[in-house]
C-alpha cells in the first residue's frame, strides 16, 4: 500500500503559525482523505520552522469503486404513454447508460427518472494532485503574507515543496503569480549544520533522511530533547530548571537541531526579584532561569540556559551574545527597580488619573475608587470585623498603584507582583501586599483563585466593577467576541465565591458565603445613578450572563450533567433565577450532590414519584414555596386511606426538608424523598388510589395540593421536570 510524503519548504515560519499549523494539518488530512475514501493506516504531521510536512503510510491505490444514484428528468417530461421521450434518451446518453436502465422512483417533488451507476474508484495520485493545494493554501493564521507578484497568501515565502508517492516524484505545482513551484524529492537540511540539499529516496524515508542532515522534524521529538538537555546541564551547575510550558512549545518550534548552551551574568543582580530576572528570562529572551538545589524558596543561580540552533561546537561565542543581552535588561531593570523604590506606593495613586480605563468610564483612578467602594459592599454582606475590613480597603486603593510604576510600564506582566513588594518595602501589612498580586487570580482557566480573604475581595470588587461598567456601556459580549474579558471575569467571580474554605467570624464556609444578586443590584444602582444608564435591563442583562457562565462552569469544570445543570438553575424560573444568584455555594453543591445520587442510582429510587407529581402539580395553584401541609391541605375532604398517609408523611418531612435548606445538606432531603415514594406510589396505583382530577373541584383541589408540597419538597433540591431520566 502507498506511502505519500509532502513537505512545504519555507523561510522561517513564526513559532506561533506552526503551532497552529501542526493542529490544523492534524484535524483536516485525515478528514480529507476520509471524505475522498483514502484512509490511511497512519498521517504524522511533522514542523520545523523551515518546513511543514505529512507522511501518510498505508494508502489505497485507488479509491473502492461506488455506487451512485443519479437523479435525472421528471416523469411526466422522461414518458408519454409509456414511450421515452427526448428527454430520456439524452439523459440516459449523458449518463452512459442503455433507455431500459432507467427507472421512474417517487419523491417529494413527484415522480422522477434514475438511474443506478457504478462510478470506478479514481487512482491516489490523481486525488493527491487535487487534494495537496487545498490542504496548503486552506492553513489559517494571523499575518498571513503575499510574496512576489501573485496573489497566493502564507505566513512566508514558500522555497521548496516535496512530494513523494512511495519512491515517484508526484507532479504537483504551486503557482503564485509569475512563480511556479514544482515538486521533486529534493529537502533542505539544516542551514549551518548540512547546508547541502539532500535527496529522500522515498516517502517513508523522510524522518531518517532529514536527521542524517541534522533536522529533527517531529515537535514532539525535539521537545522531549530540550527538557532531557536543560534539565541535566541544569542539574550540572548544581540546580535544577523550571520547564515553562508555554516558553518550551516557543522554543520547540523555533529551532530543528536543538542544543543547550549555558550562559551566566553577574551575581549582584541577584539582588533583584526573583520575579523580575525571570520575568526577562522567560518572555522576553526565551531563556530558562536556573534556581538552587535544596532552597526553601527559588532561589536564583547566575545562570541561564538557551536553546540554540546553531553549531554545537561554538556554544561558547553564542553564549556571550546572550550574555550581552541579558546583562543589558537586567540592568535596566535595575534601574527601574531603584527609581520605583525611591517613593511609596500610594503616591502612585495621582498618576492612575492619567492613565483611561475605558473612554466614557474615565480613568484607572476612577476605576480605583469604584472598588474601593464595591469591596466596602463584599465586606459588609460578609460581616467582617473592623480590622479585616480595614485592609481589605486599604489593598483597594493599592491594587492598581503599581501600574504607573517604572518597571510595570516596561515590563506589563509583572503587574500585581511589583505592587506586592513595593506594598511591603513601603511599610504596608503583608496581607495587603499580598493582596496586590492576588487580586488578579486566577490567571488562567484552570489557575487557583486567591489564597487570602482580602485578596479574594478585592478581586471580585475590581471584576464586579468591569462587568457592570462595560455592560452599562452596552459592551456586551457576542459569540467568540470578547475584547474585554467579561466571560473570564465572571467565570473569575464564581470560582472565588466557590473557592477553598474560609473561616470567618469563627464559621467555616465551603467559599464566600455571598449574596450576589444584592451586590449586582447595589452595583448596578451606583453605576447607573453615576452614568445616567437603564438600572433594571442592565440588571436583566447581568443576571442572564452569570447564569449562562455558571452553566458553563457546572457543566465544563464540575462534569455536572446538562439536564442536572437545567434542573438546579431552573429554565425561564424567576424563582430559582434568585435563588441561584442570592446562593450560588447552594447552586455548587446542589449540582454535585444529584450527580452523586444520579451516579450511584439513588436518584432512581425517587425520580419516578417526584416527577409524576410534579407533572400534575402543575395543574394546582400550590405556591412553589409552601412545605408545611396543616396550613394548605384540608384532612376533612380525604376520602382514602392513601391521602391521609401522604398528608402524614409530608408532615413527618418537614423538618428534614427544613433542615436541609439551612445546612445545604441534601442527603437528609432524599432521604425524607425516598421514604414518602411508596406512599406516593401507593396514593397513585395502590389498592385504594385515587384520581387526582376528582369531579368535586375541591377534592381535585386538596389533592393537587398534596402532589404540590411533594414537588416544592423535591425542589428544595431541583427541578425534577428538568432531569431527563435514562441520560
Amino acid at each position: 500500500m502507498p506511502g505519500f510524503l509532502l513537505e512545504v519548504g519555507t523561510e522561517e515560519l513564526p513559532a506561533s503559525f506552526l503551532s497552529d499549523a501542526l493542529v490544523q494539518w492534524h484535524q483536516r488530512i485525515p478528514q480529507s482523505l476520509e471524505t475522498n475514501s483514502l484512509k490511511g493506516e497512519s498521517v504524522e504531521v511533522y514542523g520545523t520552522p523551515r518546513r511543514l510536512a505529512v507522511v501518510i503510510k498505508g494508502l489505497p491505490s485507488q479509491q473502492p469503486d461506488r455506487e451512485e444514484e443519479i437523479k435525472g428528468p421528471p416523469a411526466q417530461a422522461a414518458f408519454k404513454d409509456g414511450q421515452p421521450t427526448a428527454a430520456a434518451a439524452g439523459f440516459a446518453k449523458k449518463q452512459g447508460v442503455e433507455l431500459d436502465a432507467l427507472f421512474v422512483r417517487p419523491t417529494d417533488k413527484g415522480e422522477f427518472v434514475f438511474v443506478q451507476k457504478r462510478i470506478p474508484g479514481r487512482p491516489v495520485a490523481e486525488i493527491l494532485t487535487e487534494l495537496v493545494p487545498q490542504w496548503i493554501w486552506g492553513l489559517e493564521g494571523k499575518r498571513l503574507m503575499r510574496w512576489g507578484n501573485g496573489d497566493a497568501r502564507f505566513s512566508r515565502p514558500i522555497r521548496w515543496l516535496v512530494a513523494l508517492l512511495d519512491e515517484t516524484v508526484l507532479p504537483l505545482e504551486l503557482v503564485n503569480g509569475s512563480k511556479t513551484i514544482n515538486s521533486d524529492r529534493i529537502s533542505q537540511g539544516h542551514r549551518v549544520l548540512h547546508p547541502e540539499p539532500v535527496t529522500i529516496a522515498q516517502a517513508t524515508d523522510y524522518v531518517t533522511a532529514l536527521k542524517s542532515a541534522y533536522v529533527t522534524v517531529d515537535p514532539e521529538e525535539r521537545k522531549n530533547l530540550i527538557k532531557e538537555q536543560v534539565n541535566a546541564v541544569a542539574e550540572n551547575l548544581g540546580g535544577y530548571t523550571v520547564i515553562y510550558p508555554d516558553l518550551l512549545a516557543e522554543v520547540t518550534n523555533l529551532v530543528e537541531y536543538p542544543s543547550a548552551v549555558v550562559g551566566k551574568f553577574e551575581a549582584e543582580f541577584l539582588e533583584l526579584p526573583t520575579e523580575v530576572i525571570t520575568e526577562v528570562m522567560v518572555t522576553h529572551q526565551r531563556y530558562f532561569p536556573v534556581f538552587k538545589t535544596g532552597s526553601l524558596e527559588q532561589e536564583l543561580l547566575p545562570n541561564f540556559l538557551t536553546i540554540s540552533n546553531g553549531d554545537p561546537n561554538k556554544s561558547e561565542i553564542v553564549a556571550v551574545g546572550n550574555e550581552r543581552v541579558i546583562r543589558a535588561r537586567l540592568a535596566d531593570g535595575r534601574f527601574f527597580y531603584e527609581a520605583d523604590l525611591t517613593k511609596p506606593l500610594e503616591s502612585f495613586l495621582p498618576q492612575l488619573e492619567k492613565v483611561t480605563f475605558q473612554e466614557e468610564l474615565g480613568s484607572v483612578r476612577a476605576k480605583v475608587d469604584r472598588v474601593v467602594n464595591i469591596a466596602e459592599q463584599i465586606s459588609s454582606q460578609l460581616e467582617l470585623e473592623e480590622n479585616q475590613s480595614q485592609r481589605i480597603q486599604r489593598a483597594a486603593l493599592l491594587c492598581k498603584a503599581d501600574l504607573v510604576t517604572q518597571m510595570v510600564y516596561e515590563f506589563p506582566e509583572l503587574q500585581g507582583i511589583m505592587g506586592e513588594k513595593y506594598a511591603l518595602a513601603s511599610g504596608e501589612d503583608a496581607e495587603v501586599a499580598k493582596a496586590i498580586s492576588e487580586h488578579y487570580l486566577p490567571a488562567t482557566a484552570d489557575g487557583n483563585p486567591p489564597g487570602t480573604l482580602t485578596g479574594q475581595v478585592v478581586g471580585l470588587a475590581d471584576r464586579l466593577d468591569t462587568l457592570v461598567s462595560i455592560f452599562g456601556l452596552g459592551l456586551i459580549p457576542s459569540g467568540s467576541s470578547d475584547p474585554f474579558a467579561l466571560k473570564r471575569a465572571a467565570n473569575a467571580v464564581i470560582k472565588i465565591i466557590w473557592s477553598k474554605t474560609l473561616r470567618i467570624n469563627e464559621q467555616n464556609y465551603g467559599g464566600l458565603k455571598l449574596d450576589l444578586a444584592t451586590l449586582l443590584e447595589q452595583v448596578v444602582t451606583d453605576f447607573s445613578e453615576a452614568f445616567h444608564k437603564d438600572k433594571k435591563l442592565l440588571i436583566t442583562a447581568l443576571q442572564d450572563f452569570f447564569l449562562q457562565r455558571l452553566r458553563s462552569q457546572l457543566q465544563e469544570e464540575k462534569q455536572i450533567d446538562y439536564d442536572l445543570v437545567n434542573a438546579v438553575l431552573g429554565e425561564n424560573d424567576p424563582e430559582y433565577t434568585e435563588r441561584t444568584l442570592k446562593d450560588l455555594l447552594d447552586v455548587r453543591d446542589r449540582a454535585l450532590y444529584l450527580q452523586q445520587i444520579r451516579n450511584d442510582s439513588t436518584l432512581d429510587n425517587i425520580y419516578e414519584t417526584v416527577n409524576r407529581s410534579t407533572r400534575l402539580a402543575a395543574q394546582g395553584d400550590l405556591d412553589t414555596k409552601q412545605l408545611e401541609p396543616t396550613t394548605v391541605v384540608r384532612p376533612e375532604l380525604f376520602q382514602k386511606p392513601s391521602e391521609v398517609a401522604l398528608y402524614n408523611a409530608l408532615i413527618e418531612s418537614v423538618p428534614q426538608t427544613q433542615a436541609a435548606q439551612q445546612t445545604r445538606n441534601y442527603q437528609l432531603l432524599v432521604a425524607a424523598l425516598t421514604k414518602i415514594a411508596p406512599t406516593v406510589s401507593n396514593f397513585f396505583d395502590g389498592p385504594d388510589s385515587v384520581l387526582v382530577m376528582d369531579s368535586d373541584p375541591e377534592v381535585k383541589r386538596n389533592r393537587l395540593h398534596l402532589l404540590g408540597l411533594v414537588r416544592n419538597h423535591a425542589r428544595v433540591l431541583a427541578d425534577f421536570g428538568a432531569i431527563v431520566k435514562n441520560l
